[in-house]
């Protein structure tokens, strides 16, 4: 605004004064609207993209994530078994109608680091349920599991695994898998099972598989059979003495069955780290025409892990009582592993050649033994440590 000719000074002030509150009121507010206009643009703009944004996520969550029928809340069973991958359980989901799509699944469980995670097991799932829901239930493992895991270890017996396989609720008695094992008549179509049926000493076991359950931790079927169960481990037989070992075996002419039961007392009567040696005692024995008195034979009788034998029990008439019977038992005692096979192949040639004929039990608790070449050590060697085997029986209650 002009300001005009004024009258005197004090009209002139005045006018001044309104000028610059005019002037400068003018460029406060016009400051201030640049400075706000870009915020509030930015804002409307965020808002806008914010919404479009969460309208776009709307679509493809209802398109490709969320729930394929809200309204359906019928339970549909959906089961993931052994081997299967990430891409076939996706293919089976879309199959069922649970999900929408199989490739946005199966992207989403890479991403999420699920593609790894799924569980086997039957899973009681619903449409009503969104993608996000359905892979964690299946990676967080709550379905009825389809398959267990079983384990018959090293120096295990068939009824010592019996009895954990009912303890363990695969089974629910032990009779039928005992009475299986007893006769092998149902394995016959395993050509080692035939051969043992085929023996002379066959009535004389104790149980025809034993020995030939291969000693390994299996996934099995909830609802496998008892026949399932042996068929399975009896698969795995082959495994542990392979062709190269059995060509070794008819080299020293021995046949499949007598080295398993020769391993199987190795097995139970050393640690790994005496395998050799004490299969070197027994080749030695057998070479000199001698009895194999080896006590795990006499606890295989009885049930009892007793350390000092009475004479009695040494004297028992039975077919696997190796200080009553010449040569091997009649069969093997239990599974052994594969360490202690190779073993009854290749005795310790030291111990072989200095013709080791004895071991005794140092402490029980070690598994420590103690080897001889004579009788006179041996029986030295007793007199030390018979002590602690009675000590040992008496603090598991055993007289």
């Amino acid at each position: 605004m002009r300001i005009g000719k004024v009258k005197n000074r004090e009209e002139e002030t005045t006018y001044r004064s309104i000028y610059r509150e005019r002037e400068y009121g003018g460029y406060w507010y016009s400051a201030a609207w640049k400075i706000l206009r870009p915020i509030l643009v930015s804002l409307t703009v965020g808002v806008i993209v914010v919404g479009l944004l969460m309208s776009l996520w709307n679509r493809l969550y209802r398109e490709y994530a969320g729930p394929v029928d809200a309204k359906d809340d019928q339970e549909i069973l959906f089961a993931i078994e052994s081997g299967q991958s990430l891409t076939r359980v996706a293919n089976n989901l879309e199959k069922a109608g649970l999900i929408r799509s199989k490739s946005v699944f199966k992207y989403y469980c890479d991403f999420a680091g699920m593609g790894q995670k799924l569980q086997i097991g039957q899973y009681s799932l619903k449409k009503t349920m969104s993608m996000a829901e359905i892979a964690d239930q299946l990676t967080t493992g709550d379905g009825n599991p389809l398959v267990r895991n079983i384990t018959l270890i090293p120096g295990e017996s068939i009824e010592e695994f019996a009895a954990k396989l009912v303890r363990d609720g695969v089974l629910e008695s032990g009779e039928t898998f005992l009475n299986l094992c007893r006769t092998g008549e149902e394995f016959r179509d395993y050509y080692y099972i035939a051969d043992v049926l085929s023996q002379k000493n066959a009535p004389d076991r104790k149980y025809i598989l034993e020995g030939y359950l291969a000693a390994d931790t299996y996934e099995v079927y909830v609802t496998a059979t008892e026949k399932d169960i042996i068929r399975k481990l009896l698969s795995q037989t082959e495994a542990l003495f392979p062709a190269e070992l059995q060509e070794q075996a008819e080299e020293q002419g021995m046949t499949m069955d007598q080295v398993l039961t020769l391993a199987s007392l190795i097995e139970k009567e050393a640690g790994a780290n005496d395998f050799a040696k004490v299969s070197a005692v027994f080749h030695n024995r057998l070479k000199a025409g001698m009895k194999l008195e080896s006590d795990v034979t006499i606890h295989y009788i009885t049930g009892i892990r007793k350390m000092a034998l009475e004479e009695q029990d040494l004297k028992e008439k039975n077919p696997y009582n190796t200080y009553v019977v010449s040569g091997l038992p009649a069969g093997p005692i239990c599974s052994p592993s594969g360490a202690a096979i190779r073993a009854a192949l290749n005795p310790d040639p030291l111990y072989t050649a200095e013709n080791y004929l004895f071991f005794c039990a140092k402490n029980p608790e070690s598994g420590e033994l103690y080897f001889s070449r004579t009788l006179a050590e041996h029986e030295q060697a007793v007199a030390i440590y018979a002590p602690l085997w009675k000590q040992y029986d008496q603090s598991r209650g055993i007289q």
